[in-house]
């Protein structure tokens, strides 16, 4: 015979899957039925007007063997992830030290400072964007200014389109800096103050203390920002469309014009799992390298 707090535990039980049922539900139909339809349309030449037909991996041969733009824009991914993310990361740290102390207006500041990252991804500031370094924008303004004539805009530039983009991605350093001044606060004083009676400066007390103890929260926000640098799509579709030449052509720019331009789901599913795997594999290594310069305090060393 069942015991009363047998039935207790039951009725808890029964009650934690009532309430998890929406979740869970909302999760397999939005997110693990797409991505397996997804899976099986990227074995398949499917362009949404015809029934898709299995074509085993040719989707993938020719992605590595045929497509040019996959390369280019693949490239083109890379670069933006690999100056974005140390800039915006280190711009956010730089910013959070400097808040991470007693002056007036802290709370404004820090509100000014994270407003950028609510907006900066929005189709609204993207055409801001392109408006201010276009051929009639404030940066062309004010170089001929100083005497420097622009004749090509910044965004029209194959050479400087793509870092018009990366000083956006750098402007949403918001989250990063409320991240890294929650983990600033958590770095004990007495191990600054021992430093100062050691006779330490402000650069070895920065190298020594603040960076090794904030290692984790370094490692937490390298792992988000590549993410979203892989994912990059709306700067580049609302400001320069992927051009000049190709020069900001994102690798989900890309496979949006390969879905909803050509129709070619099949091949643009296949594309998507791609980037599936190479973010999972960036993931991978950081996680599998964190051993060797993340430093967890109550293991008293680097893992």
């Amino acid at each position: 015979m069942r015991t009363i707090r047998g039935l207790k535990t039951e009725n808890e039980n029964l009650i934690g899957y009532i309430l998890l049922a929406p979740w869970l539900i909302g999760f397999v139909v939005m997110y693990v039925i797409p991505m397996l339809t997804s899976l099986y349309y990227s074995f398949t030449n499917y362009n949404l007007l015809n029934t898709p037909s299995f074509v085993g991996v040719d989707n993938y041969k020719r992605m590595f063997t045929e497509d040019d733009s996959f390369w280019i824009s693949l490239r083109v991914t890379f670069f933006y992830v690999f100056m974005m993310v140390p800039l915006r990361l280190g711009f956010a740290l730089f910013i959070a030290i400097l808040l991470n102390s007693k002056r007036k207006f802290l709370g404004m500041y820090r509100t000014l400072y994270y407003i950028p990252s609510i907006v900066g991804g929005s189709v609204a500031v993207s055409i801001v964007w392109k408006q201010l370094f276009g051929n009639d924008g404030v940066a062309t303004a004010l170089l001929a200014l100083v005497g420097i004539d622009q004749e090509i805009s910044f965004v029209g530039n194959p050479s400087t389109a793509i870092w018009t983009i990366i000083s956006l991605g750098v402007w949403q350093f918001g989250s990063s800096m409320l991240i890294f001044l929650a983990g600033l606060k958590q770095i004990p004083v007495s191990l600054y103050e021992s430093a100062v009676i050691d006779g330490a400066n402000g650069w070895v007390r920065f190298i020594r203390i603040t960076i090794p103890m904030l290692t984790p929260i370094i490692f937490f926000n390298l792992i988000l920002q590549i993410i979203n640098g892989f994912r990059a799509f709306t700067e580049g579709f609302i400001i320069t469309q992927g051009g000049p030449m190709d020069s900001t052509l994102f690798y989900v720019l890309n496979l949006y014009r390969r879905a909803f331009t050509y129709f070619e789901m099949g091949y643009s599913s296949a594309m998507a799992w791609v980037l599936v795997a190479i973010i999972a594999l960036f993931t991978l290594i950081i996680f599998k390298t964190q051993s060797s310069w993340v430093h967890y305090e109550s293991k008293g060393g680097g893992q």
